[in-house]
């Protein structure tokens, strides 16, 4: 059952437990069974991939089946409704052009004529894509985790996804990836797939960076190969946070709710209203609804979700900081009004009519927001994910003259006496 609170001791206290939920969920399980699945993969490579997919997927592949092939991608398109073709390509289509005002142009500066300094950007080699387990399709993920690195000019992405039954992988899934540009596609997940990604096979190249999400052995993987390849985020069950005031439509907000604690067990949402009629008449809906949506929704809502009245907006715009939530969702009069007051949240959902949906499918800014309170210090992948910045310096016999002494003064303190030689050997020749 969804819960209403009103004290502040007790509101502080629930929004503190929440905000540490995953953090029990990571303790539960041992990294023990990951870090010895990296390894056995990292010195096996495909023999390891092959018994864990027996083991962990109940299905047994032979090597040459490991990579899904050029007759398999073809027939994908057959399989599919011309409305899910469309509904893929405009998904594509707006993902693209989010993420191509996020490219990052090459910069040289001549503030000084004997002085340059610049920055230049260029892609990873190549990136690893993992889509999650079958159980969920979700091609709107391939194309928001595969197309910020399209724009930002990797050469080479590969995909990685757990085979179904029969060793198939929904024709939806393969059709979104090659519609990002996606051809080598391969049947393995779970940790195992994060390892062959981080460290390579006979089979699966290693690549530079891994995006996407997954179970939580499959975090665990990113977390322990990070250093060995860049990984996009660590994500654990997300958060929604709803401002609401006497504009928002009950059934409105009730419906976001429901939505997302069916996400996931772990999934927490909050809403936060000054307005009590606001809150009676959600919670009367959630709670009337709850039973048609399954024993994993029912018990999200109830260790998780939470209804909280505030005296003023002010005051949930205060929580809602506290919380950094990975959404926020401002079901206000006046959004735009309140935004200036946003401090920390993955994405901001503005108005009535921007549910979370929208995020999720077809807006076009990565979905795998920073969740568990790490909105605080971090922001959502993107393209620069996929780039690496170099910077660029150069100085003219002059501007090394005229800045020799200083060079000289901050070497004999923090350098060597070969550092303090190899500027004075440049002063001699410029004398």
């Amino acid at each position: 059952m969804l819960r209403t609170i009103t004290q502040k001791t007790e509101v502080i206290a629930e929004l503190q437990r929440i905000c540490n939920r995953t953090q029990d969920a990571l303790l539960l399980h041992k990294e023990s069974t990951v870090r010895e699945i990296l390894s056995t993969v990292k010195r096996q490579g495909d023999l390891a991939l092959l018994e864990y997919t027996t083991e962990f997927d109940q299905q047994t592949l032979n090597p040459t089946q490991l990579k899904v092939s050029g007759a398999e991608l073809d027939a994908a398109y057959q399989q599919i409704s011309q409305d899910l073709l469309e509904a893929i390509r405009v998904c594509r289509q707006k993902i693209t052009a989010f993420h191509e005002q996020q490219r990052h142009p090459n910069r040289v500066h001549f503030g000084d004529p004997q002085i340059v300094l610049g920055k230049r950007f260029t892609p990873v080699d190549r990136v690893g894509i993992y889509h999650r387990g079958t159980l969920t399709v979700s091609p709107s993920q391939i194309l928001m985790n595969a197309i910020p690195a399209v724009v930002a000019g990797v050469p080479q992405i590969v995909l990685t996804t757990p085979p179904g039954l029969q060793q198939q992988i929904h024709p939806a899934v393969l059709v979104a990836a090659q519609e990002a540009g996606i051809e080598d596609i391969y049947r393995v997940g779970g940790a195992q797939a994060i390892a062959a990604l981080a460290y390579g096979t006979d089979t699966i190249p290693a690549v530079d960076v891994i995006a996407g999400s997954g179970n939580i052995y499959v975090t665990l993987a990113k977390k322990l190969v990070y250093g060995t390849v860049g990984i996009d985020a660590l994500t654990t069950p997300s958060e929604l946070v709803i401002i609401a005031d006497q504009t928002a439509h009950p059934s409105f907000v009730a419906a976001d709710v429901l939505a997302q604690a069916e996400s996931d067990p772990l999934a927490a949402v909050i809403l936060i209203t000054p307005d009590a009629t606001l809150a009676t008449k959600v919670v009367l809906e959630v709670n009337q609804q709850l039973a048609d949506y399954g024993v994993l929704t029912e018990k999200a809502i109830a260790h998780f979700g939470l209804v909280v009245v505030v005296d003023n907006l002010p005051e949930a715009t205060a929580l809602a900081n506290t919380i950094a939530p990975a959404q926020l969702m401002l079901a206000i009069e006046d959004p735009w009004a309140e935004l200036e007051h946003i401090r920390h949240a993955g994405s901001i959902l503005m108005g009535n009519y921007t549910p979370p949906a929208v995020g999720h499918y077809i807006a076009g800014p990565n979905p795998n927001l920073p969740t568990g309170g790490t909105a605080r210090y971090r922001s959502a992948p993107g393209v620069e994910t996929f780039l690496k910045q170099t910077h660029l310096i150069e100085y003219s016999a002059q501007a090394w003259s005229q800045n020799a002494h200083q060079l000289d003064v901050l070497a004999q303190l923090e350098g060597g006496p070969a550092q303090a030689q190899s500027i004075r050997v440049r002063t001699q020749e410029t004398l």
